[in-house]
């Protein structure tokens, strides 16, 4: 099971300013001091080996996951800003004239992990089918209406592939694109939904846009159950503990300390941070994630849990 993530940014698309870019290279030439750089090779070890906040970014665009397929069926999870990347990869893959079917599966119906469904160039191409899975009874309604006048230029009849929308049961085992699939309802504004895909010994965890009461046993339980050695877990870890449980109570988001928390007492393998604030930078971003790795580490006491934080173009293999 490979997983691509093409956009990991919460509530709202951001990009890095001028000012974020000026900071970064100021850092890595005060930094590069002394350091022959003299051949390209040189300048591209120099450069490999800084801090993933001064050579990379994290990204801006908001939930969209793939994960990956080599067949003409793919799967992805949440329509975000990073949707329109995704199409134009599609595209360049497979072009206009290879039909494929998308199943898409949705946490729930914010903008932010809608916007970039009129922006999914495959949606355009006749011959392409693409069936959007969810739990709410709104799901077809949401996608027509963000594309209405006078909010869009495009109606939704423009669309030239055939869409298909499949309101499922939470709790209810279903097969779609040779996985097995159930959801999970979520505490979160209109309620959420995450979802578990399982094939060939392999199991994988979506699980963005949820609030977790820590001192709710039977809510804790049931998301451990939920979680149960994953390979992987998917997780919003938008806030800080203190802020998930004061100022940021019932906005609907988690923290990094629950994220460990259960994913420890799930015997997860792999907890990969997710729907990152919006107002975090890179160098914010990574200080959450080394803060993340020592509190794994010191509350440890079975086998370890990995680590890591999802940026845009992050490709895993379970």
């Amino acid at each position: 099971m490979k997983i691509r993530f093409w956009g990991t940014r919460g509530s709202i698309p951001i990009s890095l300013t001028a000012s974020d870019i000026r900071s970064k290279l100021i850092a890595a030439l005060k930094g590069a001091a002394g350091v022959d750089l003299g051949q390209t090779a040189d300048i591209e070890s120099y450069i490999d080996g800084l801090d993933f906040s001064l050579r990379g970014t994290y990204g801006g665009h908001s939930s969209c996951v793939e994960i990956v397929e080599d067949g003409d069926t793919h799967v992805i999870l949440d329509m975000g800003s990073g949707a329109r990347a995704l199409g134009l990869s599609m595209m360049g893959r497979y072009g206009p004239k290879r039909p494929q079917t998308y199943h898409v599966f949705m946490s729930h119906l914010h903008w932010d992990h809608i916007m970039g469904f009129p922006f999914f160039v495959p949606a355009y191409i006749p011959g392409n089918r693409i069936v959007i899975h969810g739990c709410h009874a709104e799901l077809e309604t949401a996608f027509r209406r963000q594309q209405d006048h006078p909010s869009f230029p495009v109606d939704f009849s423009v669309l030239g592939a055939k869409i298909e929308f499949d309101v499922i049961a939470p709790g209810q085992r279903v097969a779609i694109a040779d996985y097995a699939v159930v959801a999970k309802k979520q505490r979160h504004g209109g309620d959420s939904y995450g979802w578990r895909f399982e094939r060939d010994g392999k199991s994988m965890v979506y699980s963005t846009d949820s609030e977790h009461r820590v001192e709710d046993a039977d809510e804790m339980n049931a998301f451990t159950a939920f979680f149960h050695a994953a390979d992987l877990v998917i997780f919003d870890a938008m806030y800080s503990l203190s802020e998930a449980i004061s100022i940021k109570a019932d906005w609907g988001h988690s923290s990094n300390i629950v994220a460990v928390e259960l994913c420890h007492l799930a015997e997860a393998r792999t907890l990969c941070m997710f729907h990152h604030e919006p107002t975090y930078n890179d160098a914010k971003i990574d200080s959450v994630l080394a803060d993340t790795r020592r509190f794994e580490r010191i509350t440890r006491e079975g086998v370890p849990l990995e680590v890591i934080a999802a940026y845009d173009g992050l490709e895993l293999v379970l």
